[in-house]
């Protein structure tokens, strides 16, 4: 209830609901598909919100939009390619999109897109990089019916507790999706698929955090509205392209280099705890086997050293650290060269570091 109260205060504030469009706004500004108006910040108070206009025709007007020449089914799939651009690509979205708050734009001389603008920015959601993969996954295994692989990623992302019977999990997810997706697809309500899931992942005892809630109401409206406009619209495949591109976008080299960038002023904050941390990893984990014995002594090494040495010395040993904190990562395996194709990211980021820390700390 608390959380309810403070979601309609929210939304009772024009000025967080006007930061809301321009954030909204600036997310799209190189992709002109959605109109969001600009806000006049010099006429916005926390009681008075003033935009620019908008004019175009209400998503639900049907005739109106035939009349000016609109295909109903490029407007539902443009509607649902929008939504999980925000939702992939931005991890902000607009959580209230019922017909009112949007407006068919028609192409012009001008502008020969079909474009759609929303209004009403008062309800808003955000979803964390976790969130993302886990939706993504999902929504892919289950467009593939891999019911091991959903079950396997509630169960690797923590979701439900580690203990959980995989293969039971997948039974029940199997004995909720089958009879739901071998009708026709006109039949098929992707947001009651989502909640039927939920519904079973919490027998499982998997917490439904509020930000996939409120993704699940807002997916039923976007849904609802699409097969409005068009009743033999497949959701699905509507879906796949955004979250595809979002896959590729997360793997990307582009990506990781930002990535590690982003990240670099950070690991470099923290690189004289890193023997501390490592040293308590091992210790929680010696009972698995005396190959680590050799590294919980070199690290007490690095970290004596880390502590005491000029500055191209802790270079030398904090590279070294990596170095080992890659290793550690990997698992220290008897055959490495198999797993190479496929190591975590965190192994390459800590090895590739610790390389160039070592190869600095060389230089003259």
């Amino acid at each position: 209830k608390r959380q309810e109260l403070k979601g309609f205060l929210d939304e009772l504030d024009l000025l967080r609901e006007a930061a809301n469009a321009s954030q909204l706004r600036r997310n799209f500004r190189d992709d002109p598909r959605l109109v969001v108006p600009a806000v006049d910040w010099n006429l916005t108070t926390t009681s008075v919100m003033v935009t620019e206009r908008v004019h175009g025709i209400r998503i639900d007007d049907t005739e109106s939009l035939r009349a000016a020449g609109v295909a109903l089914h490029e407007v539902a799939m443009l509607g649902v390619d929008l939504f999980f651009t925000q939702v992939f690509r931005d991890s902000y979205f607009h959580a209230d999109l019922h017909p009112g708050n949007l407006f068919v734009i028609p192409p012009t001389e001008e502008q020969p897109l079909l474009r759609i603008a929303a209004v009403d920015f008062g309800i808003m959601g955000s979803l964390s990089d976790f969130d993302q993969r886990y939706l993504a996954d999902n929504f892919l295994a289950f467009l593939d019916r891999d019911y091991r692989k959903v079950a396997e990623l509630h169960v690797e992302s923590g979701w439900v507790p580690a203990g959980t019977r995989v293969d039971e999990f997948e039974d029940a997810i199997r004995g909720v999706c089958e009879p739901i997706l071998e009708r026709p697809l006109r039949e098929i309500s992707f947001g009651y698929l989502l909640l039927r899931l939920f519904q079973t992942a919490r027998r499982f005892h998997m917490e439904i955090l509020p930000q996939l809630l409120l993704l699940q109401k807002t997916l039923i409206n976007i849904e609802g509205l699409g097969r409005q406009l068009d009743p033999d619209l497949d959701l699905w495949q509507a879906a796949r392209p955004s979250m595809e591109r979002w896959m590729k976008e997360r793997t990307g080299l582009r990506r990781l280099v930002n990535k590690s960038k982003e990240n670099l002023p950070f690991v470099m904050e923290r690189l004289p705890e890193l023997p501390d941390l490592l040293l308590d990893a091992l210790a929680a984990q010696r009972g698995e086997g005396e190959r680590h014995k050799e590294l919980l002594r070199r690290l007490g090494e690095l970290e004596r050293r880390l502590h005491g040495d000029g500055r191209r010395g802790r270079q030398a040993v904090a590279g070294g650290a990596l170095v080992l904190a890659a290793a550690l990562l990997l698992g220290l395996g008897e055959s490495i060269t198999p797993l190479l194709a496929g190591l975590p990211l965190s192994v390459w980021l800590s090895g590739t570091a610790g390389l160039v820390l070592l190869l600095l700390s060389q230089r003259d």
